[in-house]
């Protein structure tokens, strides 16, 4: 039996849960066999095709999974790509155009965050349930104009707190920040900054950078004058690893720290030497490796591990969301209770609101009033060591 048709039950468990609700009814009612028509809206080209293609790969994989594993009782999960070219002009043209297909049941948006923001009055007006992984939380909020858009991305105020808490342990009370010059870079300095005031820490200077750029020196040189007692780097992988080869060769040998938006690959490459020991916030999926399966959920989590760097010859810490985003909306798909072969994306959207799921990300609840689902209790503290990502302790 292939490693796929060998998907964990544990992985499953909601949407088995989910199925037995829509399988053959009592009477004889016939199963339910249409397709599940899952739309995505990624980043496959352009200055964010990296991740973009992650969670390609990501969602692909938990297609397959759920599709062979029977859990969805007589039906499949079709899935449909289109690239927005990291542009958001684009990636609404692909909206409207996923939003007109009746058989689309809900749309999965990369992570772009001026895409999801760009969309969300069309979301709204086209009335079908997205599910977004980008980070800031101008996709969520305010919730009353974003009835139809859900976000599954760590939360720039969790993040900070994590970090701020890192700090504090470590009597760390100078620091300098680089951060990336968008959305949630903006957001992770104004929520640094919250919790440096309250912590008593001093922001000795702040610093960003685009996230295409790829020379940081004048930042970095910026920021190392100040002889902080520890530099955060709150940027995309790429930057944060130059941030950190180019602090390095400044001969700055203080601590790096990186905010979960800089985690990417499990095993570092070309940056190793210049990132070891350096701390990042990111969820326990990115080390599952390191951690006992002690719960049906730590197994899942393990065994996706597994399955993904089996296929794909390495791990990105990303690919989760994605997955998690695809059982999100099968779950609801499920337990919409809309009739056979026909597509209630209201109904859909309003088991959304209320979805609970301990995901392969960790733990996953969504609210009428909070549409971020990501727990703070997902984050936790990494280390560099050897190349690799560890868990910290």
């Amino acid at each position: 039996m292939s490693p796929i048709r060998s998907a964990s039950i544990a992985v499953l468990a909601s949407a088995v849960l989910a199925a037995s609700l829509t399988g053959c009814g009592i009477g004889g009612e016939p199963q339910d066999t249409s397709p599940i028509v899952i739309a995505a809206d990624l980043e496959l080209s352009g200055a964010s095709a990296t991740i973009g293609k992650v969670y390609q790969r990501a969602l692909e994989l938990k297609v397959e999974q759920l599709n062979s594993s029977g859990a969805l009782g007589g039906r499949k999960i079709e899935l449909k790509v289109k690239d927005n070219r990291s542009d958001a002009a684009e990636s609404l043209r692909n909206i409207n155009d996923f939003s007109a297909d009746s058989r689309v049941s809900a749309i999965i948006m990369g992570g772009c965050n001026e895409c999801a923001i760009g969309a969300v009055r069309t979301i709204g007006e086209k009335r079908i349930p997205t599910v977004a992984l980008a980070s800031s939380r101008e996709v969520t909020e305010p919730v009353a104009d974003r009835r139809y858009v859900f976000k599954l991305a760590p939360n720039a105020a969790d993040s900070a707190a994590a970090l701020t808490a890192e700090l504090l342990r470590r009597n760390i009370r100078k620091v300098a920040v680089l951060h990336s010059a968008d959305k949630y870079g903006e957001e992770g300095l104004a929520a640094l900054n919250s919790e440096f005031t309250k912590a008593g820490i001093r922001l000795a200077r702040a610093e960003s950078v685009r996230t295409t750029d790829t020379e940081v020196s004048t930042q970095i040189d910026s920021l190392v004058t100040k002889k902080p007692d520890a530099l955060i780097v709150w940027t995309p992988p790429e930057q944060a690893a130059l941030a950190a080869s180019t602090a390095r060769q400044s001969r700055y040998a203080k601590p790096l720290f990186f905010d979960a938006s800089a985690a990417g690959d499990l095993f570092l490459g070309a940056s190793a030497r210049s990132t070891e020991q350096a701390t990042l916030i990111f969820t326990q999926t990115m080390v599952i490796d390191d951690v006992i399966a002690t719960t049906p959920a730590k197994a899942a989590r393990r065994q996706w591990f597994q399955e993904y760097t089996a296929r794909f010859g390495g791990y990105n810490g990303y690919s989760s969301f994605a997955a998690d985003a695809v059982q999100l909306i099968a779950d609801a798909e499920l337990r919409s209770g809309s009739e056979p072969g026909e597509v209630d994306r209201g109904a859909l959207r309003e088991v959304l609101e209320t979805a609970q799921l301990d995901g392969l990300s960790g733990p996953i609840r969504m609210t009428p009033d909070n549409h971020s689902g990501l727990m703070p209790q997902a984050l936790t503290t990494l280390v560099a060591r050897g190349g690799r990502w560890r868990l910290a302790g």
